[in-house]
């Protein structure tokens, strides 16, 4: 087999067509369309609930906290994603038809405006049962990276939030395009979701961190790749790049960076478990 032969291999395997198998639907039944990116909230949430119970004493929590921490971080999420969206993204269209704010079953989150509403919730719930604000939000930053992690692999399947057009060796053609784009989609699930997920679950395993440093690391790690891989994706039609150079999501992300460097300063500095 020649070089050449070699690199056509290659290509055929790493360079792919979107399978036509893949649609926004998951599956379903009687009638009603369970969709991917509902799905990966729904399995997030589970995930938070199942890990919140299983670990309630290294937090202090008892069932019936947990099950309101688990309302209010819903309300919050929902709320504060969908309000997010079009405050961030679709400030025009939103002003045209302010009803469909209420249309969440037709998609359109933003994660910067659930993590704004999910910390409104945090504060609450703190207030309320005069807890410690790192200990909750080490809790979330622990189980939410897994619902990141479905909610970008939703993405790719919903072909939406795509990446730039290229001709990297790995790369995707979505029908009615005649060119390849990267694979953002599937990086983000990794570099903001699976990754994360992963490390801040071993430090919180294996060792015994400081409360708040699972917040830090967590608001870190997803900003700085939340910042890279923006550059691989598609700007937003409606907004395009910022600076000539950035994207929304790039600029919103910033903010978590220094939110996160700072509190794991904090941390560092004191003493506290």
């Amino acid at each position: 087999m020649s070089l050449s032969d070699i690199k056509s291999v290659i290509y055929l395997l790493f360079m792919f067509e979107f399978p036509d198998f893949l649609s926004p639907v998951a599956l379903s039944f009687i009638g009603f369309d369970i969709r991917w990116y509902s799905l990966s909230y729904i399995l997030g949430f589970i995930y938070f609930y199942w890990f919140a119970k299983k670990n309630k004493d290294s937090f202090n929590l008892n069932i019936k906290q947990i099950d309101n921490l688990f309302f209010y971080g819903f309300i919050g999420i929902i709320i504060g994603g969908r309000i997010g969206y079009f405050l961030f993204y679709n400030f025009s269209y939103l002003l045209k038809y302010p009803l469909d704010l209420l249309k969440i079953w037709e998609g359109g989150m933003s994660f910067h405006g659930a993590l704004i509403g999910c910390i409104f919730a945090i504060f609450y719930f703190t207030h309320k049962y005069n807890f410690s604000l790192y200990k909750i939000s080490d809790l979330l930053s622990l189980t939410s990276p897994l619902g990141i992690f479905f909610g970008r692999l939703s993405n790719f399947a919903n072909q939406e939030l795509v990446g730039r057009q290229t001709n990297f060796l790995i790369s995707v053609k979505y029908p009615g395009e005649e060119f390849y784009r990267h694979l953002s989609q599937l990086y983000e699930s990794l570099l903001e979701g699976l990754i994360p997920f992963v490390f801040v679950n071993i430090i919180f395993i294996y060792y015994k961190p400081k409360i708040g440093l699972i917040t830090g690391i967590f608001l870190i790690t997803y900003s700085i790749g939340r910042i890279l891989i923006e550059f691989l994706r598609s700007p937003d039609i409606q907004i395009g790049l910022i600076f000539s150079n950035f994207t929304l999501g790039q600029i919103l992300s910033i903010p978590i960076l220094i939110i996160g460097l700072i509190i794991l300063f904090n941390v560092s500095s004191n003493s506290y478990r």
